[in-house]
């Protein structure tokens, strides 16, 4: 069954495939590229796409089918993706989807059906997600200077990284007395191994340097 259509967000030179009027996927003269990548997490993979699903910095993570269908992150590809069986969480950013898998299942008996399922949902043009404009909106206008600060860290030292090995990280909070920074960890890095180490020895090692009053990071999601 086809989805209706779609709304673009647009920016110069971007659009991108979210909501409900209809409008053009991807050009038709344009081919569907699909790799895949392993994570530090053994059971998540990587899906790469030749093509924007998100605005950069954008994510959207879900646990259960329950989760794509609610007005804040409402996605038909998250909820049509929970119909294989294996897979316990979907992710979805930028160009990539991350899949995290029961434990019963191999990767390599999966990826085949779940990279031609993808690029047969993509070329009959149904929609990723139905979502509304204020979704992609982020409000920076009541940060502290320090929120500003640890912001600025996570997005130019952290996520790059953090996104090449299939994950997320969104700043939650900051509580300015304990100097407690709360971070949500999504995509590969929940459950995987090394996410703690990687939260205590790389991000709290980095926002303790270089913002003064933060003391302690801890994550969501992990």
């Amino acid at each position: 069954m086809k989805m209706p259509g779609f709304f673009v967000f647009w920016k110069p030179n971007r659009t991108y495939l979210c909501s409900t009027f209809k409008y053009p996927l991807m050009n038709t003269t344009t081919s569907i590229h699909i790799y895949t990548e392993s994570t530090p997490n053994p059971h998540s993979m990587k899906f790469v796409f030749n093509m924007e699903l998100l605005p950069e910095g954008m994510s959207f993570d879900y646990t259960q089918p329950a989760d794509g269908l609610t007005k804040e992150k409402n996605s038909p590809l998250a909820v049509a993706l929970f119909g294989f069986a294996f897979v316990s969480r979907v992710f979805i950013t930028n160009n990539f989807i991350t899949l995290t898998k029961t434990e019963s299942v191999a990767w390599e008996d999966e990826l085949f059906g779940i990279k031609t399922y993808l690029k047969k949902y993509f070329e009959e043009k149904q929609p990723v997600f139905s979502l509304p404009e204020a979704a992609i909106a982020d409000d920076q206008s009541n940060d502290t200077p320090a929120i500003k600060q640890i912001k600025q860290a996570l997005d130019e030292y952290v996520r790059p990284a953090v996104e090449s090995d299939g994950g997320a990280i969104t700043f939650h909070s900051f509580d300015e007395v304990s100097g407690q920074v709360k971070v949500l960890l999504q995509g590969s890095c929940s459950g995987c191994p090394s996410s703690t180490m990687t939260l205590k020895q790389g991000i709290e090692a980095l926002l303790t340097r270089m913002v003064p009053g933060v003391k302690e990071v801890v994550a969501e999601g992990v």
